[in-house]
C-alpha cells in the first residue's frame, strides 16, 4: 500500500486528531452528521485494532510495509513491543524535525529532509527514515532558503511544547537528542497494545 496522498481532513474526521498528518480540523457541522440520532454502531474488535493501526500509520506517514517492518524490529528488541515501536517511530529524523517545530507536519518535515536542508552530526542527511540516536546534533543548512523555511515554522509553532527528549536552540536552529523518548513524550494519543495485537499474526 502506497503512502496516502488524498484529502487529509477526511482521515482526521474518521480517526480523530492526527497532528503529524495535518493541523486542520473538521468543520463542526461535519462532526454533527456522525452524531445524528445519538445511536452508535458497535464496532468489532478487529475494526478497533485496525483503526488504531491506521492512526499510527497516517500520523507518521508510513506505508503498510514500513510499519510492518518496524513492528518486526520492535518484536526482536528487549522490552515492551508497543513502547519500542513508538520509540522507533519517534526517533525517525522526519518526526524529530516535526516535533522541534521546524515543520508544520511530518510530510513537510520529510520534504525538508529529502531536499537536503538538514544536517545530523555535521553530515547532510536526506533520508527521512534515518534513525536518530542519543546525543545526535541536528541543525539546518547554512543557506538562506533553508533557514527561512525553518524560521517561518518556528515562529508559527513556538507555542508548542517541546518534548523532554529534545533540546532546541532557536537562534542557531540547532537541536540535540538528549535522552531516549519516554511514553509520556509520544506525540499522539494511541493504544500501542492494540496495534501489536493487530500484527500478532503477521510479524
Amino acid at each position: 500500500m502506497s503512502r496516502y496522498r488524498g484529502p487529509r481532513v477526511k482521515i482526521v474526521y474518521r480517526l480523530g486528531a492526527l497532528p503529524g498528518l495535518t493541523r486542520k480540523k473538521p468543520k463542526s457541522k461535519s462532526n454533527l452528521r456522525n452524531q445524528s440520532s445519538g445511536k452508535k454502531k458497535k464496532m468489532s474488535q478487529y475494526r478497533i485494532r485496525l483503526e488504531e493501526k491506521q492512526k499510527l500509520r497516517f500520523h507518521y506517514g508510513l506505508t503498510e510495509r514500513q510499519l510492518l517492518r518496524y513492528v518486526r524490529i520492535a518484536r526482536r528488541a528487549k522490552g515492551s513491543t508497543g513502547q519500542v515501536l513508538l520509540q522507533l517511530l519517534e526517533m525517525r529524523l522526519d518526526n524529530i524535525i516535526f516535533r522541534l517545530g521546524m515543520a508544520p507536519t511530518i510530510p513537510s518535515a520529510r520534504q525538508l529532509v529529502t531536499h537536503g536542508h538538514v544536517i545530523v552530526n555535521q553530515t547532510k542527511v536526506n533520508i527521512p527514515s534515518y534513525r536518530c540516536q542519543l546525543k545526535d546534533k541536528i541543525l539546518i543548512q547554512n543557506r538562506i532558503q533553508s533557514q527561512a523555511l525553518v524560521d517561518k515554522n518556528l515562529n508559527q509553532f513556538q507555542q508548542l511544547k517541546l518534548p523532554n527528549h529534545l533540546t532546541l536552540n532557536v537562534q542557531n536552529r540547532q537541536a540535540v537528542v538528549n535522552q531516549l523518548v519516554n511514553r509520556a513524550s509520544i506525540g499522539i494519543t494511541i493504544n500501542e497494545l492494540l496495534i501489536v495485537e493487530y500484527y500478532s499474526r503477521q510479524a
